[in-house]
């Protein structure tokens, strides 16, 4: 096999991931399509040579790609669904819409548009892909610390796509019902208040303090099950969470990132100096 097969090949078992990474960054499949070329045309150029994460090159190439092309748009002040209803991406047919809506959820899809394109980049990286932010940093161009508060205002602007009259209050009480199931070992429950892609995350603090990550519904419902006894309702950066607190001091805190009343991100973070607290009363 020549190396440029070879190479292609190796494109190849990463297209899918690319793809949808674009896709949920860009809402276009026609313009997912072009960053992804850009990202093959890329790596034919330059070779594999060096990369020691093939996977992890082409993700940051695609998202490199796509951030420029979104701050393009807002050069042009374009508006990207022009030729279609709002939320359609690039006048696409009812059914791939629907497909991309059932993938993010339509409160998400409709939100995303919204953001700026370093925050609108860092929360899909980040809460979609589970990418650090050590490494969504260098494609932003911002520190780690910056790109963490990007992604966390994006995710405060999806929290808010819920209706404003019943989002709070459906929000709290889908946290509180997730304390008490986690209390009471209900893994049944946990299940039923989980998105299917559900991502438990942790900051390097709550790592270095045991936290540890999962991916799934059964994965999170596991650790949480029968857990969590000492965690207590909290306003962490003015949305509903959780707090955990010894000797009357929070050590960490619980981030929920909660779509059409399922929660589909928790994230653990025990590094506390740019997350505003507010304990509630239980």
């Amino acid at each position: 096999m020549e190396e440029s097969d070879f190479l292609a090949e190796r494109f190849e078992a990463h297209r899918t991931r690319l793809r949808t990474v674009a896709q949920r960054i860009l809402g276009s499949s026609a313009e997912a399509d072009d960053a992804v070329q850009e990202a093959w045309l890329r790596l034919d150029r330059a070779g594999a040579d060096g990369v020691d994460n093939l996977g992890g090159w082409l993700t940051t190439v695609v998202s490199r790609v796509a951030l420029n092309m979104l701050r393009s748009r807002d050069t042009r002040r374009e508006d990207p669904w022009q030729d279609g209803p709002p939320g359609r991406p690039d006048g696409a047919d009812p059914e791939e819409h629907a497909l991309l809506a059932d993938s993010v959820g339509f409160a998400l899809l409709a939100v995303l548009d919204t953001l700026g394109p370093a925050e609108r980049l860092a929360f899909v990286l980040h809460d979609l892909f589970a990418v650090s932010f050590e490494e969504i940093a260098p494609i932003v161009g911002r520190t780690p610390a910056t790109a963490r508060k990007l992604a966390s205002r994006a995710r405060h602007r999806v929290r808010g796509a819920q209706a404003p009259a019943a989002g709070d209050a459906r929000r709290r009480e889908v946290v509180t019902a997730f304390l008490t199931a986690a209390h009471d070992g209900d893994f049944a429950a946990l299940l039923g208040l989980l998105g299917p892609d559900v991502r438990l995350r942790t900051d390097d603090a709550a790592a270095r303090a045991g936290a540890w990550s999962a991916f799934g519904a059964a994965a999170v419902a596991e650790v949480f099950s029968g857990r969590a006894q000492a965690a207590r309702p909290a306003l962490v950066n003015g949305a509903p969470g959780l707090i955990w607190s010894q000797r009357g001091q929070t050590r960490m805190v619980f981030e929920f990132t909660i779509i059409d009343g399922r929660i589909t991100a928790i994230d653990l973070l025990a590094d506390l100096e740019d997350v505003e607290v507010e304990p509630l009363d239980t």
